[in-house]
C-alpha cells in the first residue's frame, strides 16, 4: 500500500523567481526526429539546457559503430549508460547498460559506440565546451553550449518540430 496516499502536497511549490521544472516523457525514444545529428554517426537529444551556465544534458545516441571527435573537457562531464556498448580509446574500459561514468575536468578522449545489437544511449551532464583536438592532440576548434543550441534549432526546424521546442528547455 502507498502509505503516502493521504499527505497532503505542498502548496508554494516554487519560489516567486524560480522556473518551473522540465518534464520530459520518454527521454531515450527510438523517434530519431528528436535526436539532431552531432556528427555522421552519433546524435544527441537535448533535454536540459543553460545558456548562461554554458551547460547541457542530452541522450547520446549511435545506432551502430559510431565517433566523437578527440576532444578535452576543461569541466567535468558525468554519463550514465542507457543501453548499447561505448568506451574511449584512452582508457581501458567499456560501458554499457547502467554504468555511470565521471569525466575529470581536464580529460581528452576520442568516444567511440562499438557494434551492439542494441543502440548505443548515454545521458551526459556536460559543462562547459568541449574542446576539439586534432591527431597531435593540440586545440582544433570547440563547440559550446550556443553552437548546441543553433545545431539542435535547425534541426527541429528540419525535421518539423520547431525550434521553439528547444525554446523550452532552457533554464
Amino acid at each position: 500500500m502507498e502509505f503516502w496516499r493521504n499527505l497532503k502536497p505542498i502548496e508554494k511549490v516554487f519560489q516567486p523567481d524560480a522556473l518551473p521544472e522540465v518534464y520530459t516523457a520518454d527521454a531515450a525514444t527510438d523517434d530519431e526526429r528528436y535526436y539532431v545529428p552531432f556528427t555522421e554517426t552519433v546524435s544527441s537529444r537535448p533535454l536540459w539546457i543553460s545558456p548562461s551556465q554554458n551547460k547541457w544534458c542530452d541522450i547520446l545516441m549511435a545506432k551502430a559503430a559510431g565517433l566523437v571527435n578527440r576532444h578535452y573537457h576543461p569541466h567535468e562531464v558525468f554519463a550514465y549508460t542507457i543501453s548499447g556498448k561505448w568506451g574511449y580509446l584512452e582508457h581501458d574500459w567499456t560501458a554499457t547498460k547502467g554504468d555511470f561514468i565521471y569525466e575529470t575536468p581536464g580529460e581528452a578522449h576520442t568516444l567511440v559506440a562499438y557494434d551492439h545489437p542494441d543502440p548505443m544511449k548515454v545521458f551526459f551532464i556536460v559543462k562547459g565546451p568541449l574542446v576539439w583536438l586534432d591527431e597531435k592532440g593540440d586545440p582544433d576548434g570547440y563547440f559550446d553550449v550556443h553552437q548546441y543550441i543553433a545545431l539542435c534549432k535547425a534541426h527541429y526546424d528540419k525535421v518539423g518540430l520547431g525550434s521553439a521546442l528547444i525554446d523550452k528547455l532552457y533554464r
